[in-house]
C-alpha cells in the first residue's frame, strides 16, 4: 500500500510540473520578424502595445497585443511567427442600466413610453 502511494505522490508530480504555465514579457524588437512582418501586413494602422511569451507544456507561444484607437486585439503566434488565432475578447464590465430623470415615464426597449399607473 505504501508502493502505491508513493506511486500516486510521483505521479501526481510529474504531472504538476508539466501543467506550469511560464510567462514572459518580451520586448517588441525582440518579436520574430515573421510576427511584426505579419502585424504590420494584416493590422495595417495597429500598433503592438504588449507582447508575453507563454511557455506551456514545452510549447512557446507568443501573444501579441495590438492596438489601434480604442479596438484591441490579442493575436496568438507559435514560436516560429505562425499566426494562429485570434485570442476571445475579454468580457467588458457590466454596465449600468440607463438611468432616466426625473419626472420623466421609462422608455421600453421599442421607444414606447411605458403605461403610468393613475
Amino acid at each position: 500500500m505504501k508502493r502505491i502511494t508513493l506511486i500516486l505522490a510521483f505521479f501526481m508530480a510529474v504531472l504538476a510540473v508539466n501543467a506550469q504555465i511560464s510567462r514572459v514579457a518580451v520586448k517588441t524588437s525582440d518579436l520574430p520578424k515573421a510576427i511584426t512582418d505579419n502585424v504590420t501586413k494584416s493590422y495595417a494602422g495597429y500598433t503592438v502595445k504588449e507582447a508575453t511569451k507563454v511557455v506551456e507544456n514545452n510549447v512557446v507561444t507568443f501573444d501579441v497585443v495590438v492596438v489601434k484607437g480604442t479596438a484591441t486585439e490579442t493575436l496568438i503566434y507559435d514560436k516560429d511567427g505562425k499566426f494562429l488565432r485570434k485570442a476571445a475578447p475579454k468580457a467588458a464590465a457590466t454596465a449600468k442600466p440607463a438611468q432616466t430623470p426625473a419626472g420623466k415615464p421609462a422608455q421600453n426597449p421599442a421607444g414606447k413610453t411605458a403605461p403610468t399607473k393613475k
